[in-house]
């Protein structure tokens, strides 16, 4: 019987999940649609010199980067969604144990534990200094090539 509480408690935390992943996907999709509705009102360049004209075009990357991010996130959200939907949610894609719910408030969309994904930023650190240590060599190699060359 002391299972059930918990079981009780998680199911209630999960509801509350759902709450703000939903929340935070209506802000994102208001948030994108008042830039898009902001950018086709100020592509009007009349009376516009290069400067300004520069100013916008920077401006307009800054927000399709912006609007990537955004979209990025949403997806993120909608996957975390269809997690919550076949009851996987929560539940680390690596060791199949249960994600702490302090990092599931911290990182909603987290697919791994924190010890899992420890473990895999580790292992991705260690193959970015393999890959280095290759091109390094390779460096190394063509230059004492090219140096034999000149001789």
């Amino acid at each position: 019987m002391a299972k059930k509480p918990a079981a009780t408690n998680r199911k209630k935390f999960l509801g509350k999940v759902r709450e703000h992943l939903t929340d935070m996907k209506t802000r994102l999709h208001t948030e994108i649609d008042s830039e898009l509705k902001a950018e086709r009102e100020g592509n009007k360049d009349e009376g516009m010199d290069t400067y300004d004209l520069a100013s916008e075009e920077r401006d307009r990357e800054i927000n399709f980067i912006l609007s990537d991010r955004e979209r990025m996130k949403i997806k993120q959200i909608d996957d975390a969604i269809e997690r919550l939907d076949d009851h996987t949610y929560g539940i680390c894609e690596s060791c199949g144990l249960e994600i702490a719910e302090e990092r599931l408030n911290a990182m909603p969309f987290t697919r791994l534990c924190r010890d899992c994904q420890q473990d895999m930023e580790r292992e991705a650190k260690s193959q970015r200094r393999l890959e280095d240590e290759r091109t390094t060599s390779y460096r190394k190699l063509g230059s004492t090539d090219a140096d034999e060359e000149n001789i």
